[in-house]
């Protein structure tokens, strides 16, 4: 036998449930400083959010772009479990799909630094926006389904579609005063009832 033939890895240890809630406050602490500085914040200002030092940040995201990419999954992962979420909650599909697009009006509105860094021409960053597409495009077809089943809102609606459509509402959310993406969302959801 050769060397290494036969040689099993042993499988990679799941990370305590400690060092995931720490995980987790870190990515929320970055979150929260993107929102107000930018990806560019300095990591101090993400530590001193977290109640943590720069070194514990940089062993889990050993570069900014690890944590930009851990962020932006972390919010996205968020999105995508608060359909199914809201669909077993809320009083009727129509207001978990309002819901659903209002927490996504959210995601776009505040994480315009991170679709700046996601335009980039850096390469670590292109199977994001799949990743984006794979994550919340079903979910968003899962919540007009069930509207559409409930005879909410027309059955002809495309979840990409939809999306877009809120996407290029919210695209000028933050360079123009004045401008309210929320209330014309809402505009927007409400024309998708069918009359009663």
């Amino acid at each position: 036998m050769s060397a290494g033939e036969g040689v099993v890895e042993p499988a990679p240890r799941p990370k305590r449930a400690d060092a995931l809630r720490n995980q987790q406050a870190l990515l929320e602490a970055a979150a929260a400083v993107f929102v107000t500085a930018g990806v560019e914040a300095p990591i101090r200002a993400i530590a001193a959010r977290a109640g943590v030092g720069t070194a514990t940040i940089y062993r889990h995201f050993p570069t900014r772009a690890d944590l930009i990419i851990a962020v932006y999954r972390h919010q996205v992962e968020g999105l995508a479990q608060a359909g199914p979420a809201l669909l077993a909650t809320s009083t009727t599909p129509y207001a978990a799909l309002a819901q659903w697009i209002d927490l996504f009006v959210d995601f776009l509105v505040t994480k315009h630094g991170l679709a700046a860094v996601l335009r980039s021409d850096d390469s670590c960053f292109d199977a994001l926006h799949d990743y984006f597409l794979g994550r919340l495009v079903p979910v968003c077809a899962e919540l007009l389904a069930a509207a559409a089943e409930a005879g909410e809102i027309r059955s002809d609606l495309e979840p990409l579609e939809v999306m877009r459509g809120v996407g290029n509402l919210c695209a000028g959310a933050t360079s123009s005063h004045g401008y309210d993406a929320r209330r014309l969302v809402e505009f927007f959801v409400a024309g998708l009832r069918l009359p009663r």
